[in-house]
């Protein structure tokens, strides 16, 4: 993907080198490009790529956290197509392993970036999603906390073991998978009879 320089000069470059950037994990060989890669296919100085990131790590990190914005718009948009509530927090899983098989390189950068999550970072749009819709699902914060945790490692494990050829990637797999209407109803209500 070859772009004139003309189209930065209003400031958007920064935008431009992260497109460039998520076009060529999607590419043939499914890696983020070098900065000096980056500045020929944008058709830029490679000075000009360094002042935006100082260096791979920092692309790195920038595509990544596009990453996650993008895997959390998805997963609102399902939710909201779902109706919300348990429907919606189901189908926001469906949509998290569906992202991760359409877009291997960029889901397996996310998770190689950025800090634990603990708290004290700023939360992507995705683990947001998750935590909100957590707390709308059970009441009491320690509840909706491992409910957020259990079903992240649970979508992430089916997302990994169908990226390694573990297991099939198949959407019907999916779909019988993260049926978990039972489950979500058994969890909340566990959780509300542990609640004082």
């Amino acid at each position: 993907m070859s772009t004139s320089p003309e189209a930065y000069h209003h400031g958007n470059l920064r935008d431009a080198l992260l497109a460039a950037g998520l076009a060529a994990l999607e590419g043939a060989e499914g890696k983020a490009p070098s900065l000096r890669e980056l500045a020929r296919v944008v058709g830029v100085s490679a000075t000009a790529v360094y002042r935006h990131f100082p260096d791979k790590q920092a692309l790195d990190a920038a595509l990544a956290r596009a990453g996650l914005d993008l895997l959390g718009k998805e997963q609102a948009a399902a939710a909201e197509r779902a109706g919300g509530g348990s429907q919606g927090f189901t189908e926001t899983g469906r949509t998290y392993v569906r992202f991760a098989l359409a877009h291997p390189a960029l889901f397996r950068l996310m998770f190689t970036q950025g800090h634990p999550v603990d708290g004290s970072a700023t939360p992507d749009e995705a683990y947001a999603l998750l935590t909100a819709n957590s707390r709308a699902l059970v009441g009491d914060p320690d509840g909706a906390e491992t409910l957020a945790l259990q079903s992240w490692a649970m979508v992430h494990g089916i997302a990994m073991l169908m990226l390694d050829g573990r297991i099939p990637a198949d959407d019907a797999l999916i779909e019988r998978l993260l049926d978990t209407g039972n489950l979500s109803a058994q969890s909340c209500g566990s959780s509300s009879e542990e609640s004082p």
